[in-house]
């Protein structure tokens, strides 16, 4: 649990800088297009693509932006997209979850698994990593909206089974199969959330020391900045000394 929020926490703080800015709205674009070719248009009755919306609002991402991609399920509809995951090790034996949305799985396969061996590390199939993680619904609001102790008590009204308190966001966590009767019920009082995501949660960490660390992140943010890659998962915990 630690290594995801260590990293959670760093991913978060480094999200703000501007050279990851375009970036990010590329990867929010496309999962606002795809959700919105997958379901209705309308994100009061689509909860993937309002959930798509409100993260890219989160990111300061522009409206036009935001209607440009929704307009582009409409204008790709030949253009089919796969969630996709892939799993491995990294280097110090790190274990990885990485979920992709792609056009073209050769790609991407081909890609991943040159950036797992050029770190040291190597892909393996479904199954060989993710037994590590439990997958839990994660839904993030940022703390300037509500305080630690109203959160919590709407989280337990809602139906959530944890609430945690970090230096920027609260994190409420589900069951996955829940997740968007938990938003539902939190939206009555919360209008503007960070993130709403089914994520992969380490149920144990590897402990990285901190003279290793710069090479572990790098690998990391290797994958992150793959246009085909929407989300990086590790149980990788930085020692502070």
């Amino acid at each position: 649990m630690s290594g995801h929020s260590k990293w959670a926490s760093i991913k978060h703080s480094k999200g703000k800088a501007d050279k990851q800015r375009s970036k990010i709205f590329s990867k929010l674009s496309k999962e606002i297009s795809v959700a919105a070719k997958l379901g209705d248009k309308d994100p009061d009755m689509n909860p993937r693509l309002r959930s798509a919306i409100q993260a890219a609002r989160s990111s300061n991402m522009p409206k036009d932006n935001i209607e440009r991609a929704i307009d582009k399920s409409s204008i790709n509809a030949e253009t089919n997209f796969e969630n996709l995951r892939y799993e491995g090790f990294g280097p110090y034996k790190i274990a990885v979850i990485v979920e992709a949305l792609t056009d073209n799985k050769n790609r991407t396969a081909s890609n991943i698994r040159t950036i797992f061996q050029k770190s040291g590390g190597n892909l393996g199939t479904q199954g060989s990593a993710s037994h590590n993680f439990n997958q839990l619904g994660i839904i993030k609001i940022d703390k300037k909206y509500i305080s630690d102790e109203k959160i919590f008590e709407l989280a337990i009204d809602s139906g959530a089974d944890e609430c945690i308190s970090n230096d920027n966001y609260h994190e409420i966590q589900c069951v996955k199969s829940e997740i968007y009767n938990v938003k539902k019920k939190l939206e009555e009082t919360i209008k503007d959330f960070i993130s709403t995501e089914i994520e992969w949660i380490a149920l144990n960490s590897v402990e990285v020391a901190k003279d290793r660390s710069e090479s572990a992140i790098e690998f990391l943010e290797t994958l992150e900045d793959d246009d085909d890659v929407q989300n990086v998962y590790s149980n990788i915990n930085f020692e502070n000394n």
